[in-house]
């Protein structure tokens, strides 16, 4: 999905960012490519099918998870936890409100709608991780992936790099499965994947897993967001 303009109402007239995200391309001709695989954990359940096609096919993942889902998806975090290798933990607020500071509503989402509840919904999402263990999160990404310039700067003041992406994989976890599995399977050398890990009655879920597994099969290598580069000052 391209750079997105949003506006609150005619009278209200606020543009939103939706920030794209790239890690560095592999740059070699022939190759298979470089790729990063981020999946938003919103609220809800676990999809058992990606967790467990992610472990057994060894395919690193970084998962924004809510403080919402933290609470509900214990069984599932032991397993994430069990594996350093492949997952990193990273914020996506704590209860799941667009890190917008005006009010209005994106995709049917009421925004923090004001500075200090972008900092609270911030704030509150990496006092969760911090509650469940593991490394302290260096990522965010608010909910819905828009945000207002204003709050962009005030998540990178927290000390976090904002988590754009270049791939939308599954349309929110709205799409088909076989849609899900052209977006993701068409991936290339150093795209940022969004795709969903909360949804497991989504026929996307299907769509994820038949994506990766495409993309590995070309030889693609699954990297971690370290050196990923942003674009609206998301991470420099």
């Amino acid at each position: 999905m391209a750079l997105s303009v949003f506006t609150a109402s005619a009278g209200n007239a606020t543009a939103l960012l939706e920030p794209k995200l790239h890690v560095k391309p592999q740059g070699v001709e022939g190759g298979g490519g470089r790729v990063a695989l981020t999946l938003d954990a919103c609220g809800g359940k676990t999809d058992t099918r990606i967790l467990s096609a992610l472990v057994d096919n060894r395919i690193p993942a970084t998962i924004f998870v809510t403080g919402i889902w933290l609470k509900r998806n214990a069984e599932a975090v032991e397993i994430m936890r069990a594996h350093p290798d492949l997952f990193e933990l990273e914020n996506h607020g704590g209860r799941h409100i667009p890190a917008v500071d005006t009010p209005q509503k994106i995709y049917g989402i009421r925004s923090a709608g004001s500075p200090d509840a972008v900092q609270a919904e911030v704030e509150s999402g990496a006092a969760a991780l911090a509650g469940a263990g593991g490394p302290a999160p260096k990522w965010f990404r608010g909910a819905t992936a828009e945000y207002s310039p204003s709050a962009i700067a005030m998540i990178r003041k927290l000390g976090f790099k904002v988590a754009g992406f270049s791939v939308n994989g599954d349309g929110g976890s709205l799409l088909g499965a076989k849609e899900t599995a052209r977006r993701i399977g068409a991936a290339k050398d150093g795209d940022v994947i969004i795709a969903h890990i909360n949804q497991p009655t989504h026929a996307a879920g299907e769509g994820v897993v038949q994506g990766l597994l495409a993309l590995k099969q070309k030889g693609m290598t699954f990297v971690r967001l370290d050196d990923a580069v942003g674009n609206d000052g998301t991470t420099d």
